[in-house]
């Protein structure tokens, strides 16, 4: 069984040889298969748009060669596909690929013949003088001066109300209607019933609730002035004052009246200069409260002696109210309520009654109190508060 297989292999190789051991020719079908051949270009000539996988020595040329040896090949004892490549794609290759790519020894860069080609869809370079007249022609269409048109086809004077009420922080500009739908705001002294109302924040005096709304760019800010301030925005020795506290800000803020070095609490700072005027001035009577630390025992007429008046080296001053918060032994915490503002005046009363201040806060500046804010902070005063100044103040 080994030999006849054998000799059947034997046989068969023996066929294919041929006569001598050399390759048969191949049909008549071949040569006009070559001739249909000769008029196309060989696969290493042709040109590809796409590169990389169609370019000289790609995929694309190694299938169509492998595939041009295939049709070429007789049908029977052809070359495999693992054979030399014939001298004519080496030569190609040599060449530079593809008919019409670049060769070995051809010029290239700016100095070539014709100059370097420009891809597709590349707009031509323009002279720098034809970029700077266009750039200068758009710069002065967009530089015309501004056309006045008479206020008949321009907006209305003045802005709305709601809007007005939304940017002085009274809430949203759909609270605001609800606002003027209660009939709970007035300008120049009308109740406001109707929405659209257009006013203007620079001379309207406008209301909510009885209290005036500061709709102007105006500033509050009540500090916790700690002890070792002075009360002035700019100090020459270098202490530290006032100012340093409000050093960020793009509008110049002033103090309402003073406080002492020594003594701590709240003091206001705005950019309103009528409302300081009004809140520092006599004639309008802004009480202000003091926490007194002082030694007892006290006596009881205390209060009414304050009250009645204690005479001063500039005059009586008097007491609106008095009371004993506090007391630990000899140790009394009193509440000294007055209008005047004079330097030191509370200090120098219970000085002259006879009981020396060792420590002094001021807790409340009018309708405004000092609360729970920490010393040394600064916060923004609600339009509410400022409503409640202007009124104290008959703004």
């Amino acid at each position: 069984m080994r030999s006849s297989g054998r000799n059947n292999r034997d046989s068969s190789r023996g066929d294919h040889r041929g006569a001598g051991g050399s390759t048969p020719r191949p049909k008549a079908g071949g040569k006009r298969d070559d001739k249909q051949r000769a008029g196309r270009p060989r696969p290493e000539e042709r040109r590809y748009d796409v590169g990389g996988s169609g370019g000289p020595g790609g995929s694309s040329d190694r299938k169509d060669e492998r595939g041009g040896a295939r049709s070429g090949s007789p049908k029977s004892g052809g070359p495999k596909s693992g054979a030399p490549k014939s001298s004519g794609s080496r030569g190609a290759a040599a060449r530079g690929g593809a008919k019409g790519g670049p060769r070995t020894g051809a010029k290239s860069g700016p100095g070539a013949k014709g100059g370097p080609q420009r891809g597709r869809g590349q707009a031509p370079s323009r002279p720098r003088e034809l970029d700077a007249k266009i750039e200068e022609r758009n710069r002065a269409r967009h530089n015309k001066p501004q056309v006045k048109t008479p206020k008949t086809f321009g907006d209305q004077e003045g802005e709305r109300l709601q809007k007005v009420l939304a940017r002085a922080g009274m809430g949203s500009r759909r609270a605001c209607e609800e606002l003027i739908d209660q009939a709970r705001v007035e300008v120049n002294g009308q109740v406001v019933m109707e929405q659209g109302v257009r006013v203007d924040p620079e001379k309207d005096e406008i209301k909510v609730d009885g209290l005036t709304v500061a709709t102007q760019s105006y500033l509050f800010f009540a500090l916790n002035k700690p002890a070792g301030v002075v009360s002035t925005m700019e100090d020459p020795d270098g202490r530290q004052c006032l100012g340093d506290y409000v050093t960020n800000r793009e509008t110049r803020l002033f103090h309402v009246g003073r406080l002492d070095t020594e003594t701590e609490g709240i003091i206001l700072l705005t950019n309103h200069g009528e409302l300081a005027h009004r809140l520092t001035h006599p004639r309008y009577g802004v009480k202000k409260t003091y926490l007194a630390a002082i030694q007892g025992p006290l006596p009881r007429d205390l209060g009414k002696q304050l009250k009645d008046g204690i005479q001063l080296e500039d005059g009586y001053a008097r007491a609106d109210h008095f009371r004993v918060v506090e007391n630990t032994g000899k140790n009394y915490l009193v509440e000294v309520t007055l209008h005047e503002g004079r330097k030191h005046i509370v200090r120098r009363m219970l000085a002259e009654a006879g009981f020396p201040v060792e420590r002094l806060v001021r807790t409340s500046f009018g309708p405004i109190p000092l609360g729970d804010q920490k010393s040394g902070w600064l916060r923004r005063m609600t339009n509410t508060e400022v409503g409640m100044l202007m009124r104290e103040v008959e703004l």
